[in-house]
């Protein structure tokens, strides 16, 4: 077989540029795993989160720090800003988890409001070229032996910071921290970039740690992904786009020098 007709054919080189992702859920993410030391138990994980370009468009795109609880809790949890047109201006935050299971995990009540009621994604109004600092901390252990995680942001402009709410899990630590963009847009949709920096998370020893390096994640194609996502590194930011020729492989570290 000609070189050029296994290209045509094989998966890897199989592009998805325009229409909709044809993921189960209709949306297409990338992700950047954070280098964290094997075995370090978390307490709290932060990372100041940027959206430079926004989204111009009514789809649904989240822009989210993820992180897992260490069993016997399991499961886990995300916090980030959503442009999102069923809120006002468009603009949203969301602390939410979910259990081993797939269920939700139960939490406080927020102070914020929510447009259509939704318990885990609040009223938040946030602007493009702004930086918000995104915090997951561990609060006190309840009388049943769950422990309080708190979601909160920090506006940049502003200097306010807003509890979101809290969230109960039996982890009593973390693990595995992750930024991503998961977009609903179709793969041909106006660009949108975000910048992620000043990542750090803190040890069950009460040390804080930066992270300067993280690993380079999209969702495949074969999975439904749009293929012209890409991320770099620049500066001191982790820049994640959308709509631009990908550069920068799957699997790449990219390290703060």
């Amino acid at each position: 077989m000609r070189d050029w007709v296994r290209n045509l054919l094989s998966p890897s080189v199989r592009e998805r540029v325009a229409g909709s992702p044809s993921s189960p859920n209709g949306a297409s993410s990338f992700h950047l795993w954070w280098d964290v030391p094997y075995g370090d138990r978390l307490k709290s994980a932060t990372v100041t989160l940027e959206i430079s370009r926004r989204p111009d468009l009514d789809r649904l795109v989240f822009f989210a720090m993820q992180v897992a609880f260490i069993k016997p809790g399991g499961g886990g949890a995300h916090l980030g800003l959503q442009h999102n047109s069923r809120y006002p201006a468009r603009s949203a935050v969301n602390w939410g988890g979910y259990d081993p299971h797939g269920g939700l995990l139960e939490g406080s009540e927020s102070p914020l409001p929510s447009a259509p009621d939704d318990v885990n994604t609040r009223n938040y109004q946030w602007s493009d070229g702004v930086a918000y600092t995104l915090v997951i901390d561990r609060g006190d252990q309840r009388d049943d032996g769950w422990y309080r995680w708190r979601g909160s942001i920090t506006d940049g402009g502003s200097g306010e910071t807003t509890h979101v709410r809290d969230l109960y899990s039996p982890g009593a630590y973390l693990r595995a921290p992750v930024v991503w963009v998961e977009s609903f847009a179709p793969c041909d949709a106006p660009r949108c970039e975000v910048r992620w920096s000043d990542a750090s998370v803190v040890t069950e020893a009460d040390v804080t740690l930066p992270i300067n390096a993280m690993r380079v994640d999209y969702q495949p194609h074969a999975a439904g992904g749009c293929t012209n996502t890409n991320t770099i590194l620049d500066g001191h930011s982790f820049v994640q786009r959308t709509g631009q020729l990908r550069t920068t492989k799957p699997g790449t570290t990219l390290a703060i020098s």
